[in-house]
């Protein structure tokens, strides 16, 4: 990896959260340039090292998604990867088809955001392989109509009450339609399962 491949900016107005994400990043060998909004970011956009970005959703003055909105207007090609205290699957699945790497819950593992870098600094030195689409796809191939029909409510950003009202189901049947889909999908998590599926269907 070289190094403007090290390079991590962090986007949060919480400083203790920024601070403390920043000493865990450094730790790992990466370069840590921290903000405290997404103005400011967007302020020191033009001098900045190209890298990846990690922002958090709920901040005063601009939010994540609004800073993640201004950086597609601006072609901006850094990897994003969003973090939040108060994710849901409409969120997620947002966040996902708006661009971003991966989409990370509060609290998260070190093994959890450093997985999700990893991927992010992967895609800007590999163009996606068109295997991982045509694995993805036989596994979709691998699902039961019910199942299918939960990964595309999943995929909608439907909560699973929602999508158990629509097929009229309990919401607990859902989760274990979903926690099997997730098995045979092989996605340890939800953005996982988003980013795959919508990569192969090519949305």
């Amino acid at each position: 990896m070289s190094d403007a491949t090290q390079v991590v900016h962090v986007v949060d107005d919480d400083e203790s959260a920024r601070e403390s994400l920043a000493f865990l990043l450094e730790s790992a060998d990466f370069e840590v340039v921290s903000y405290a909004s997404a103005p400011a970011f967007l302020e020191a956009l033009a001098n900045a090292s190209p890298g990846v970005i990690i922002t958090d959703v709920r901040m005063p003055e601009m939010s994540g998604q609004e800073l993640v909105a201004r950086l597609g207007a601006l072609k901006v090609k850094m990897p994003i990867v969003m973090i939040t205290g108060h994710g849901d699957i409409p969120m997620a699945v947002e966040a996902m088809r708006s661009g971003v790497v991966d989409f990370i819950e509060k609290p998260f593992s070190e093994s959890r955001m450093l997985d999700a870098l990893g991927r992010a600094f992967k895609s800007i030195e590999v163009a996606p392989a068109s295997n991982d689409q045509t694995a993805t796809l036989k596994r979709i191939e691998t699902l039961s109509e019910r199942e299918r029909q939960v990964l595309d409510g999943v995929v909608a950003g439907h909560a699973n009450k929602v999508i158990a009202r629509e097929l009229g189901i309990s919401p607990r049947t859902v989760e274990i339609y979903r926690a099997k889909l997730m098995t045979k999908m092989q996605a340890d998590n939800l953005a996982a399962l988003v980013r795959m599926t919508l990569s192969a269907r090519g949305d």
